[in-house]
């Protein structure tokens, strides 16, 4: 009977690792389709294809006669765009840009794809338990919230008075794909790692879940900075265009700021907070580390010792990332990707690695 139960626990863990490696890949992919989001984002992509089609969607033009088409569209459509900053576009030049917005939803396409066959797959061969039902809905419900944010957010570019996307649903569509990422994450974590291995520290945790939340505003602001394109309002390291608190906020170019609208809104002064909130960060990583440290040693969690490390890690390294993306800002290119792209293309992939890392550690402590 004891030979038993080992086998069928020993076959159950096995079916909880397989799933968990087949959510990893997810994670990997939803990884992967936001980077594509910032590469679409960096080259001026975003507003190229002007139609929502999930399905059709997925053929690109096939002949000159459909890109033409296309083409014409873009320049109805995205029109604020196209007068402001691609009238002396060709053919050729639309057609790059719409390879990386196409590629950004064709990855999405994919990724849907690998979790429907994924999930047919385990529930065809009985590895799914209760407890994994409402969270599988969850994580497909999110899946098509981001969809349709995305799509809201390109909508609020395609007119003739705004050259880009909405900062602020643009900041929408980043933030739901980091909670579908995170979700995913989580979800694998539940069936990966033992819970043997992980510790028990309230105060720990709660001092964890608070730099996450943390880090969830600075990458709101990290968002509002690439939509607003803020990195060259202030291309100065470490003082902000010669001093070190904005001046003078309250005009900037022909804009005229008033009330909050200057915390979000204001190129600047986004600049500032994201700059400041970087630095606090910085200090309350180092204090949360010490605090691990003291209060959990090797033989309690080698684990939670080596994530918590590369917490620390890759906090530094985001922050030399963003100073080098800002001291290039004045290299940044309409619609190419060169030195300024390559190293905001950097910075958003430690972000998402720094914010990973973040939710392994909440996991791995304990509240109760």
């Amino acid at each position: 009977m004891s030979h038993r139960i080992d086998t069928d626990e020993h076959i159950a863990h096995k079916k909880r690792r397989a799933v968990a490696k087949w959510l990893l890949l997810g994670v990997v992919m939803i990884m992967m389709q936001i980077l594509l989001g910032g590469i679409t984002r960096l080259t001026g992509s975003g507003l190229s294809i002007t139609e929502w089609k999930p399905i059709l969607g997925a053929v690109p033009p096939m002949n000159e006669q459909d890109w033409n088409t296309a083409f014409e569209l873009y320049k109805a459509e995205a029109s604020g765009q196209f007068v402001n900053h691609n009238s002396d576009y060709t053919l050729t030049d639309f057609k790059a840009i719409y390879f990386w917005e196409w590629m950004h939803r064709e990855w999405a396409r994919l990724l849907g794809l690998v979790f429907l066959i994924g999930f047919s797959f385990f529930m065809a061969k009985k590895y799914f338990d209760k407890k994994m039902v409402r969270p599988f809905v969850v994580l497909f419900v999110l899946g098509a919230l981001q969809g349709a944010v995305g799509w809201i957010m390109v909508a609020s570019g395609l007119n003739p008075d705004d050259t880009h996307v909405s900062h602020i649903k643009l900041a929408m569509h980043f933030m739901f794909a980091l909670v579908l990422l995170c979700y995913t994450f989580w979800f694998a974590l539940k069936l990966w790692v033992a819970d043997e291995n992980r510790v028990l520290n309230l105060r720990l945790h709660r001092f964890t879940v608070g730099l996450l939340v943390f880090l969830a505003v600075q990458l709101v602001y990290g968002a509002f900075m690439a939509g607003l394109k803020a990195a060259p309002a202030a291309p100065t390291w470490p003082d902000v265009n010669g001093t070190y608190l904005p001046t003078n906020v309250h005009n900037f170019g022909a804009e005229v700021y008033k009330g909050l609208d200057i915390l979000t809104d204001h190129p600047i002064v986004v600049h500032f907070i994201h700059r400041s909130l970087a630095y606090l960060l910085v200090v309350l990583v180092l204090l949360w580390f010490v605090n691990l440290r003291r209060q959990v040693s090797d033989s309690v969690s080698p684990l939670l010792r080596k994530t918590a490390m590369s917490t620390v890690f890759f906090t530094f390294l985001q922050v030399l990332l963003g100073i080098l993306t800002v001291l290039n800002a004045p290299l940044m290119t309409q619609n190419k990707f060169l030195r300024f792209e390559w190293f905001a293309e950097l910075h958003q992939m430690l972000a998402i690695c720094l914010l990973l890392s973040l939710v392994f550690n909440v996991y791995m402590l304990k509240k109760r």
